[in-house]
């Protein structure tokens, strides 16, 4: 497994696109905005060094020990998968138009239908806002839903968003986490 790609690697990653990691009876499905190059070029979700996701996913308690993003098949066996508001790869999520957003949304909302996780996770509050035409939206549970799933959005990871930390990312994931109903 070669770890990490070079910036050749990187460069010719735009625009590619890497297969969710989903699976029956998944509790959260959690999409990001859209892969960035280096986790374009990996094939692996979050990838990129700096990258919050997997080090807040596991303070939060939704895994069991902190996981490299290689490790990201073994996620629908805890009940969790990832996708992505936009399928293709950029640099920067602010590459991404309006449109392109709104699409994007369109995509993940039959998605989910087929997937009909228990909640679906959008990791980013701009990103939703465009992509499903709630301007007004807050972080946390929302009062709609996509593809008929309940809806929780979450802080974007990307070592860019420096409002959060990665123990203040974990306590947003922790109340989703919180809000889910028992598997026992």
């Amino acid at each position: 497994m070669k770890v990490k790609p070079t910036p050749a690697e990187i460069a010719a990653a735009a625009d590619r696109t890497i297969p969710d990691v989903a699976g029956p009876n998944l509790r959260v499905l959690f999409s990001g905005i859209n892969p960035s190059l280096y986790s374009a070029a990996t094939g692996h979700h979050f990838a990129r060094p700096g990258n919050r996701f997997w080090p807040a996913l596991h303070r939060s308690g939704f895994t069991p020990r902190l996981l490299h993003p290689s490790e990201q098949f073994e996620l629908p066996a805890m009940g969790l998968g990832i996708t992505n508001v936009v399928a293709r790869a950029t640099a920067r999520a602010d590459e991404l138009s309006p449109d392109e957003l709104i699409k994007g949304g369109a995509a993940l909302d039959n998605n989910v239908r087929k997937i009909r996780p228990t909640y679906l996770a959008v990791l980013g509050v701009t990103a939703y806002r465009t992509a499903f035409a709630k301007p007004k939206a807050t972080m946390g549970p929302q009062d709609d839903t996509v593809g008929e799933r309940p809806v929780w959005v979450l802080p974007n990871p990307s070592g860019l968003n420096a409002h959060y930390t990665v123990d203040t990312l974990a306590g947003a994931f922790r109340e989703l986490l919180d809000s889910l109903p028992s598997t026992s």
